[in-house]
């Protein structure tokens, strides 16, 4: 029979052991080994059972056993250090509170976060980020509030059928045996946000809060008595259902997020945030219910757009337009108009805000943008690709000026580098992760010590993969007597390449399988043996990425072969751990520029592990030519056959030829020397830069503290500054078709340039109705192009000279001939304020109707 219902009973501590929940209930155990340690020590035996989840330890452990340790003195002891070590990690000042102007308090909304395998709410890469985000901020003080979406069956578990298809499973999830406390009113009632539905319907959700070191986590959970049954299920699963059921899930992050944010700052007193980040486009209609919250305080709703900007920071993700949420219009007009209609926010409105091509769909990431003040890529070739996506929604200005920088993704080295090399790090270079300093001082440890600790990580992925794959084949319907094989499975002396990730077609899980016998024969070399162990979860309605998992699976089961290639299903974040620890060499293939970021490939290289990639994400940026292996590209190829035939010989060539002669490459003393020179070469190099200490503080000098001041300044006096601002902004565009460059002449360089001289530049500019100060007048100038196109120009503002009396500008500049070779410029208008975060903000520009300029000239 089964239970109507399922809770978890939570376990009544005795007093002297209270501490013991104060330390579960914080999510800090996830990369604080003292405090993991702690729990062990509480039943060594069941904490092996449990998979290492303090909250399921605590349900199952026995209470005579609790009483034994209640009464342990030793065990109060180190419960008494470990909770005064929690209490000052909480409260003590960090990095972030030594600086001036910082935002009081940041908003982060993600749909999914990574903390640790025991709070599976992640599906992969965005997730993993996430929970690194927060976990970075918590180390650094960064009072981020986060937000999400609590999923009663996570995302899937993934395990095989005997042909080696992948099969998903939805465990049910009881948010009582999970490391969250429910969100509740001083009279003990449960929170409860309400989202309004048509039709009179209403969504309802009830907030837990899971505690990531010093950072709140909102989880809002659908699952409650108010609702009807499909609004409980909207909360059922991550990227779950179809476009309504996905819709109402952003709506719920959105909408219901900002006002969990509300109910929880009322009740506990938490500064509410003055920055707003949206991670990727599912959470856009946060700024919605944040406009519909100043509209409702008497601003108008261009006013409010203009406070709601100011503070808001958007980051993408994706760089294919397919990976971006699209609603059709219908859908938006039905949940935003008639009798679920904001009376201060017109559904016209709305709509306009996620206007693209396609009259007939809504776009959450170009809402996203135009929601924002500040946009951002997750790598600097994800940006340039960025860039070109979004080009339309800043007509006229070069690709350079698409106001989308980039903040290059980092890992949290706690959660991910293995224990010993962070003992080690601890002993020799106490700098190392929390200052981000002393790297250089990697070169100084001995050889044979970090040696040891590469052996060490990668007998224990061995070990952990031949237990998870002995359960896979189990599940596969194999009994134990045809399963003596898997004792020899992997050698821990061999060199290991790790692979794993999500598995849509772009990262091209079998490009390894283009020639099968030369595969082959790089597994079974005699003298330099290769072992490849792979993880990777499609999409559950992904039947192409389901063959590709079946395409591996059968290679991998060829008993030739079996004993140095393995799939290991259900790959999560412990899996993940044992990977990128134990892995010698992590392979990444993708389809370039389609990765966005990536950062398995981060986590491996802090581990001691070396590259093996594509220049793609954030590989092509810090990749130095001696920190690992670049995979040729063979971009101008058109044929992807070919392409694919093309990149996998070079893989197969990297790996036979350099890879492993490095590897098996050993002194008189047994140790691989150039291997371990090249380690060193790795963790000097990319160690600081792949850190999520060195992200966070990026994102709060570079977006979190400028929007912070940005809002500041149209907040105050009332939104005095949103006020005038949005006025600025329509007087502008109202008033742009007037602005015209009418004239310009040059001077001073006579017939044969020469490098050294000066271009003196006069224009006049017709302003219309706008005065000087509502414009920039810039010259724009630097080599061109066979078309005469201006290429990666710079650019210098005129100064105004004087006006006529019929409007007429008049502006005077010097221009520096700094460069050989065919150069140009022109003359250009656009919009200026003070509170404009970039020329382009307004997407106006006015240029000569005709050319301008020495286009042609070369200079000597």
């Amino acid at each position: 029979m089964r239970a109507i219902r399922r809770f978890t009973v939570r376990t009544v501590l005795p007093r002297e052991l209270a501490a013991l929940g104060e330390l579960v209930h914080n999510l800090r155990w996830s990369w604080h080994p003292e405090t993991t340690d702690l729990f062990a020590e509480v039943d060594p035996r069941l904490w092996e059972q449990v998979g290492h989840d303090p909250v399921a330890l605590l349900g199952a452990v026995d209470p005579a056993r609790l009483s034994e340790l209640a009464a342990d003195r030793r065990f109060l002891r180190r419960l008494a250090d470990a909770a005064d070590d929690l209490r000052e990690y909480m409260t003590a000042p960090r990095w972030y509170q030594t600086l001036p102007d910082a935002a009081r308090a940041i908003a982060y909304f993600s749909p999914e976060y990574g903390i640790a395998a025991a709070l599976p709410q992640y599906s992969g890469g965005l997730g993993i980020l996430a929970g690194d985000h927060l976990k970075a901020a918590s180390d650094l003080g960064v009072p981020i509030l986060a937000v999400g979406l609590l999923y009663r069956h996570g995302y899937f578990t993934q395990s095989l059928s005997p042909e080696g298809w992948q099969m998903e499973h939805y465990p049910s999830l009881d948010a009582g045996g999970l490391p969250l406390t429910l969100l509740k009113e001083e009279d003990g009632t449960p929170v409860k946000i309400r989202v309004g539905l048509p039709e009179g319907r209403a969504l309802h959700a009830q907030l837990w809060v899971a505690q990531v070191g010093r950072v709140p986590l909102l989880l809002l959970d659908s699952d409650v008595a108010d609702n009807d049954s499909a609004a409980r299920d909207v909360t059922d699963r991550l990227y779950g259902g179809g476009t309504d059921h996905r819709l109402m899930q952003e709506l719920l992050l959105g909408v219901g997020g900002v006002r969990a944010i509300r109910a929880y700052c009322r009740i506990t007193g938490h500064a509410d945030p003055e920055v707003f980040h949206t991670n990727e486009g599912h959470a856009g209609f946060l700024g919605l219910e944040r406009i519909r919250e100043l509209t409702e305080a008497r601003l108008s709703f261009d006013e409010a757009l203009e406070a709601v900007r100011a503070g808001t920071v958007f980051t993408t993700h994706t760089p294919v337009p397919a990976g971006i949420d699209r609603f059709p219009i219908e859908m938006i007009e039905r949940h935003f108009g008639g009798d679920n209609a904001w009376p201060t926010v017109p559904v016209e409105r709305i709509l306009a805000l996620g206007a693209e091509a396609d009259p007939s769909r809504f776009n959450m990431a170009v809402m996203g943008m135009r929601l924002a003040q500040r946009v951002n890529g997750v790598s600097e070739l994800h940006g340039e690709v960025s860039r070109e996506m979004f080009k339309d929604l800043w007509p006229g200005f070069d690709l350079d000026e698409v106001p989308i920088g980039s903040i290059t993704n980092g890992v949290h080295a706690p959660t991910w580098v293995g224990r010993e090399l962070m003992e080690l790090a601890g002993r020799e270079l106490p700098t190392l992760v929390e200052r981000a300093r002393g790297w250089d001082g990697i070169q100084k440890i001995a050889d044979a010590d970090l040696w040891d600790i590469r052996r060490t990580l990668r007998r224990r992925l061995v070990e952990g993969a031949r237990v998870r794959l002995r359960r896979s084949w189990r599940d596969r319907g194999a009994s134990d007597a045809e399963l003596g094989w898997i004792d020899d499975v992997l050698d821990p002396d061999v060199l290991t390449i790790g692979f794993a990730r999500r598995v849509p077609s772009y990262k091209r899980l079998t490009l390894m399988l283009r020639d099968p016998e030369r595969l082959k024969s790089l597994l079974l070399d005699p003298d330099k043996p290769v072992q490849i162990v792979i993880a990777g979860k499609a999409h559950p309605a992904d039947e192409g990425g389901k063959k590709l998992i079946q395409q591996i699976v059968k290679f991998a089961d060829q008993p030739e072969v079996r004993h140095r290639i393995v799939f290991l299903p259900d790959y999560d974040m412990a899996l993940g751990q044992l990977m990128t620890q134990g892995s010698d060499v992590w392979l990444n293939n993708p389809l370039r520029p389609l990765e966005a970021s990536g950062t398995s490939g981060m986590k491996s290289a802090l581990n001691g592990g070396l590259n093996l990639s594509i220049r793609d994400g954030w590989w092509d940026e810090w990749y130095d030519g001696t920190n690992g292996w670049a995979i040729p590209t063979a971009d101008g190829v058109a044929d992807p056959d070919r392409r694919d035939e093309l990149e996998a010989a070079a893989l197969y060539d990297l790996i036979e030829h350099e890879v492993s002669d490095r590897f098996y490459d050993r002194a008189a003393d047994g140790l691989p020397r150039r291997w371990m020179e090249m380690v060193k070469h790795t963790l000097t190099s990319l160690g600081p830069k792949v850190l999520a200490g060195r992200m966070l503080r990026d994102y709060v000098l570079g977006l979190y503290t400028p929007a912070a001041k940005a809002g500041r300044a149209l907040a105050a006096e009332s939104c005095s500054g949103a006020r005038s601002f949005a006025a600025w902004r329509l007087r502008v565009a109202k008033a742009w078709p007037g602005v015209r460059v009418e004239h310009v002449e040059a001077s001073g360089v006579g017939d044969t340039p020469e490098v050294g001289n000066v271009l003196e530049l006069r224009a006049t500019i017709a302003l219309g109705d706008l005065t000087p100060d509502d414009v920039l007048v810039q010259a724009a100038y630097g080599r061109v192009g066979p078309h005469d196109e201006l290429v990666h120009p710079s650019y210098l503002a005129l100064t105004p000279v004087d006006t006529d009396d019929d409007g007429r500008a008049h502006y005077a500049g010097v221009v520096p001939l700094d460069r050989t070779g065919p150069f140009g410029y022109t003359v250009r208008a656009v919009p200026h304020h003070p509170l404009a975060a970039s020329p382009a903000e307004l997407g106006l520009v006015t240029v000569p109707e005709e050319p301008v300029g020495m286009t042609n000239g070369t200079l000597r």
